[in-house]
C-alpha cells in the first residue's frame, strides 16, 4: 500500500498547535486577559459603622421626625451589604451645642448637618469634597445651595436641601373678625400693623385680649422675625463682612418689631421672652394667634393637623414691606452635610456615596414629604399640586441666606440678646444695637478676627 504524503500546511498547523499548548498557560498569566462579568482579585468594598447626626424633620406621610431620613437609611444599607449608618437624632435646640462639644472634645460622627456652618469649616475639621463632584454636578445645584457649603475656593458639604421663612395666616380668626387678608400676600408695614390691630380682642368676654395679631420667639439659630428687622434695608454685614447691623435703618427695623409688642400691643405680654414651643402652641394648638412667621416645615404640619379635622383654615403672606422697597425673607437657607475628617480614605468614600445617594434626583422629588425645597435645578418644581408651597418655591430665589461669617454663632447671640432686652423694656432700640456692635467688635478684636 502506498503511503500518503503530508502537506506542507498540515506539518505547519501541526507546529503551531504545539507552540500554543505549550505557551498558552504563559500568555495568560503575563497578559491576564478581561473576561466579561469576572474581575479576578477583586478588592473588597469598604464595611463598617458611620455615625451620623441629624435633626427631625416632621414626615407628613407617617408623622414622625425621623422618618424621612430613616427610610434612606434602609435603602443605602439594603444596597450597601456590611455598611450601617448609626442616625444621633439631635434636635434644634441642643443640636448646636452637642456639635460644639463633640468637636471641643475631638469625639465628633463621620457626618453631621454642618457643610454649611462657616464657623465649623473655618476650625479645619471637616473633609474638603470638591474632588467628589463633577463639574456637571457642580453645575445642576441651585447657586444659592452651592455658594452654601463653599468657603476659601473649596466645596466643604453636600446640600441636601433648601427651606425659607413665611408667615402663616390663621383664616378661621380673619374670618370672624371680618378681616381680609393681604393681597396676593403682599402688604406694607402699615398694612401689616393695621390688620393685626383688627385681630386682636377679648374672644371669651371677660374684658381682656385673649387673642393677638402677632406672636414670634426669638432663639439661636431662629430667624422668624428677621424679615421685619431688614425690612428697612438693614444689612448684618457689608460685602467685606465688615459688621454692619447699626444705624439709622437698623434702628427702624428693630424699632418696628418692638412696636408691634410695646406701642401696638398685637403680640401676647411674654413675646420676647417666651419659648419656641409655647410661641407655637399659641399659634397651632390653641388657635389665639393670627399671624405667626416660621419655617416652611409648618405648612405640612398644619395639613396634617386639617386631615385629622384638628386644624384650622389657613393662608401664606410675604414678609411686610418697608423701606427696602420688597419683602425680606432671611434664613440658613440651605441644610448640607459636611464629612469630619477621615483617616481611612475607603470609609470617606462610602460616606460621599451616601450623602451623594441622599441628594439623587428621586430623593429630591420625596423632600414634599418634609416641607422642603430641592438643591438641584434638573429636578424642576416638585409642588405643583400645592399652591401655599409651590408660591414659595418660586420666590426662593429672592431669600436671603445667613452670611457666611466665621463667628456667626457669637455675633448672632449678640444681636439677639439685645433684641431681647428691647422687647423686654430693658433698653432702648439705640443703645441696644450700639452695646450689640461694641461687644461683637471687642469679641473679634480678643479673637483677631475681621470687625
Amino acid at each position: 500500500m502506498k503511503k500518503r504524503k503530508h502537506r506542507p500546511m498540515m506539518s505547519l498547523f501541526i507546529i503551531l498547535l504545539c507552540i500554543f499548548i505549550m505557551a498558552g498557560p504563559f500568555v495568560f498569566i503575563y497578559f491576564k486577559p478581561y473576561v466579561e462579568g469576572k474581575i479576578e482579585h477583586k478588592k473588597e468594598d469598604w464595611k463598617g459603622i458611620i455615625t451620623f447626626w441629624d435633626y427631625p424633620r416632621v414626615d407628613i406621610v407617617s408623622g414622625s421626625n425621623y422618618g424621612w431620613i430613616v427610610s434612606k437609611i434602609k435603602k443605602f444599607e439594603k444596597e450597601n451589604p456590611g455598611v450601617y449608618i448609626d442616625l444621633k437624632p439631635i434636635g434644634f435646640d441642643s443640636g448646636p451645642i452637642e456639635i460644639e462639644t463633640a468637636i471641643r472634645t475631638k469625639t465628633y460622627p463621620d457626618i453631621a448637618p454642618v457643610g454649611a456652618d462657616v464657623g465649623i469649616i473655618c476650625q479645619n475639621i471637616l473633609e474638603p469634597v470638591d474632588a467628589f463632584f463633577t463639574q456637571e454636578e457642580k453645575q445642576d445645584y441651585k447657586k444659592q445651595a452651592l455658594d452654601a457649603v463653599s468657603e476659601h475656593g473649596s466645596i466643604w458639604g453636600f446640600p441636601c436641601m433648601m427651606s425659607t421663612y413665611t408667615m402663616i395666616l390663621n383664616m378661621d380668626l380673619f374670618n370672624e373678625k371680618g378681616v381680609r387678608p393681604p393681597q396676593n400676600g403682599q402688604w406694607t408695614y402699615s398694612e401689616f400693623v393695621d390688620t393685626l390691630k383688627k385681630l386682636t380682642y377679648d374672644q371669651d368676654g371677660d374684658g381682656h385680649n385673649d387673642v393677638y395679631g402677632f406672636n414670634s420667639f426669638i432663639g439661636p439659630n431662629d430667624y422668624n422675625i428677621w424679615g421685619i428687622l431688614l425690612s428697612d434695608g438693614a444689612k448684618v454685614f457689608d460685602p467685606n463682612l465688615k459688621y454692619k447691623f447699626y444705624g439709622k435703618s437698623a434702628e427702624s427695623g428693630l424699632q418696628k418689631l418692638a412696636d408691634l409688642k410695646l406701642k401696638y400691643k398685637v403680640t401676647p405680654s411674654d413675646f420676647g421672652e417666651n419659648s419656641e414651643s409655647k410661641a407655637w402652641k399659641s399659634f397651632c394648638e390653641e388657635k389665639k394667634v393670627a399671624v405667626y412667621p416660621t419655617g416652611t416645615w409648618a405648612i405640612n404640619a398644619l395639613s396634617k393637623l386639617q386631615q385629622k379635622g384638628e386644624g384650622f383654615e389657613f393662608e401664606i403672606a410675604k414678609y411686610p414691606i418697608g423701606g427696602k422697597g420688597d419683602s425680606v425673607s432671611v434664613a440658613k437657607i440651605t441644610s448640607a452635610y459636611g464629612i469630619f475628617k477621615q483617616e481611612d480614605k475607603e470609609k470617606l468614600q462610602v460616606c460621599v456615596k451616601f450623602l451623594k445617594f441622599l441628594s439623587q434626583d428621586k430623593y429630591q422629588k420625596e423632600l414634599t414629604k418634609i416641607g422642603m425645597f430641592p438643591v438641584k435645578k434638573s429636578v424642576g418644581e416638585i409642588y405643583q399640586d400645592n399652591r401655599f408651597m409651590n408660591r414659595i418655591e418660586k420666590s426662593l430665589e429672592d431669600a436671603q441666606n445667613i452670611p457666611m461669617h466665621s463667628n456667626w454663632v457669637e455675633i448672632e447671640g449678640f444681636i439677639q440678646s439685645q433684641i431681647r432686652q428691647v422687647l423686654l423694656k430693658d433698653k432702648r432700640v439705640n443703645k441696644a444695637l450700639e452695646d450689640a456692635k461694641t461687644k461683637i467688635f471687642m469679641y473679634q478684636k480678643m479673637n483677631n478676627s475681621r470687625p
